[in-house]
């Protein structure tokens, strides 16, 4: 087990009240095996090293070199090829001290690497490690402590001439860098049926007053004076109908004294001083009266009460819901600017996955194809497909090259492995990376890129860039990846603000990554100054019975957080 491995087992077992057995000790190692990759990714002759190696530990099966996650914050860099690149400087694995495994703590798919400091295919390490984990000791050139805690180490230069990638940003870094990578789509015109789930382009501002002239709150007597009142008289000497919502006649004015029955919504006569509730009225013979003589303008709802003419009702960003709809067309609209949905596709990679029945044969069922669409969905996309690819590099391709999806979500092959495809597709691609790794924890795999414009994107002959969200292949990980990554991306794109994160106490002890945020399940308990957050159990990588009961995700620092302490906390999209 690796120390990245080890580190976030004693994390969940910290937190879960376990107590976890020694390990057994590790055999003696034999033979060192230094790994060659090609250009596309799978490994190439190497010089006959053994399962078991310090390149291998374990008998893990063979991955390629991982280069270093992140961007530069505030600017993106072309992608390097998975194949050419190394591991992050000084970091190795996952873990603060790396590690040469396959599988991450995250569980996404992860490589094994050479070298004492610096990562296989950099053209700095020595190769010569006997069994330390890849990135415990210091990095040839850089002067770093073993941890990577110094100054910002120079990015050595790749097998191929190439820059290794940039270290993986912080969470904070991460969700500004996909709120700010794109604009609003451009803005569309739509009758108020297709309006829902879109964005308002520009101020609404009312066409009208609301109401649009004196109506009646209730069912009652319209009244004139102070009381008690005579039912009003037509010119026959007739009681007058009483008033009803819709007539289209300008009711008769009353004159102070009289009374005429009015319904809800009805226009208000002119010369009313207040409406009468039917039940407060005492209608005898030719009187009308009441216990208590009503205060003027009781029960009526005056013209302009709500907005007046040229008001603006709300702003430019603000999501249509349905009570927005209701409040357009009160307003008088037929139509609406808005900004509309960004729309998505989902890709599902990995042949170990099953899509019906038990698990079986080695291979699990498939529980983020089910998950991530409905989840975009939420967070305002309109995920047009869903679909299955498995580890087929040229389906890859062809899905990415063929899309007009504004954003391509992606499943796994967010490492380097022989069987992880997305970073050589890219590079095929051309495609640039925004955000190539996240300090955070479950999901620091992550990435954004950006891809080339589709040929049916464009306004006014601009084409507009597709952007990718590279999730890691584990359910919580993956998580992480959509509330990092793809929730502020899908909110710059819609024309909307991202909603801050709220405040909120823990109520017990969060054990926390040194280095990295955790984002933890919690649910809610008490109210008012009682309200504390708690953890829940079964918050691993790959596990979801924790989210599926949870109220929010806090956001944890490096470190942890102590009873008492106050820590951002995410809200779920619904």
């Amino acid at each position: 087990m690796s120390d990245a491995d080890e580190l976030d087992e004693a994390i969940a077992l910290a937190n879960s009240g376990r107590i976890r057995q020694d390990p057994p000790p590790a055999p003696r190692l034999k033979r060192i095996r230094r790994i060659q990759w090609g250009a596309d990714g799978t490994e190439g002759p190497d010089g006959g090293g053994t399962p078991g190696s310090a390149e291998n530990p374990g008998g893990a099966r063979p991955a390629g070199g991982e280069a270093g996650r992140g961007a530069v914050p505030g600017g993106a860099h072309p992608l390097e090829g998975s194949a050419a690149g190394g591991g992050r400087p000084g970091h190795g694995g996952h873990g603060p001290a790396g590690h040469p495994g396959n599988t991450s703590a995250d569980g996404d798919r992860q490589p094994t690497s050479t070298g004492t400091g610096t990562s296989a295919g950099t053209g700095t390490g020595t190769g010569t490690s006997t069994g330390a984990s890849e990135g415990t000791g210091p990095a040839e050139g850089t002067g770093q402590d073993p941890h990577g805690r110094g100054q910002p180490r120079q990015h050595p230069q790749g097998r191929n001439g190439e820059g290794a990638r940039p270290p993986a940003v912080t969470w904070s870094e991460a969700v500004a860098l996909a709120s700010s990578a794109v604009t609003a789509l451009p803005r569309e015109t739509v009758p108020l049926a297709h309006a829902l789930g879109r964005t308002l382009a520009a101020p609404l501002r009312a066409l009208t007053d609301l109401p649009p002239f004196d109506t009646s709150a209730m069912d009652g007597w319209a009244v004139s004076g102070p009381g008690p009142w005579e039912p009003a008289r037509a010119a026959d000497g007739t009681e007058r109908p009483g008033l009803l919502a819709g007539a289209r006649e300008e009711p008769a004015q009353l004159a102070d004294g009289e009374a005429v029955r009015i319904a809800t919504g009805a226009r208000v006569p002119s010369g009313t001083s207040a409406v009468l509730r039917r039940e407060a009225v005492q209608h005898t013979g030719a009187r009308v009266r009441t216990d208590t003589p009503p205060q003027p303008g009781t029960d009526i709802r005056p013209r302009g009460q709500e907005c007046r003419k040229g008001d603006e009702l709300l702003p430019a960003g603000a999501a249509v819901t349905p009570a927005v709809l209701g409040l357009v067309a009160a307003a008088g609209y037929d139509d609406l600017a808005t900004v509309p949905r960004p729309r998505a596709e989902v890709l599902v990679l990995g042949d170990e996955l099953l899509h019906r029945g038990l698990p079986r044969d080695g291979r699990i069922r498939d529980a983020l194809g089910p998950m991530v669409e409905p989840w975009l969905t939420a967070l305002g996309a309109e995920v047009t497909v869903t679909r299955l690819l498995g580890d087929d590099a040229e389906a890859l391709h062809e899905a990415l090259a063929g899309s007009t999806a504004d954003v391509l979500v992606t499943t796994g092959s967010t490492a380097a492995g022989p069987l992880d495809h997305l970073r050589p597709t890219l590079r095929r691609l051309d495609a640039r990376l925004l955000v190539h790794g996240v300090r955070v924890r479950p999901g620091h795999p992550m990435l954004l890129a950006a891809l080339g414009p589709a040929d049916r994107q464009s306004t006014g002959g601009q084409p507009r860039h597709r952007f990718l969200v590279g999730l890691p292949g584990n359910p919580l990980a993956a998580l992480s990846g959509l509330v990092t990554l793809a929730a502020p991306l899908l909110s710059a794109l819609a024309g909307r603000a991202a909603p801050e994160p709220r405040e909120a106490t823990l109520g017990a002890e969060v054990s926390g990554h040194p280095h990295d945020t955790r984002l933890v399940p919690v649910r809610c308990e008490g109210s008012g100054l009682r309200a504390r957050i708690r953890p829940l159990r079964y918050a691993g990588p790959a596990m979801l019975r924790g989210v599926a009961s949870c109220d929010a995700l806090a956001v944890v620092p490096p470190g942890g957080g102590a009873p008492g302490t106050d820590v951002p906390v995410l809200d779920l999209p619904w």
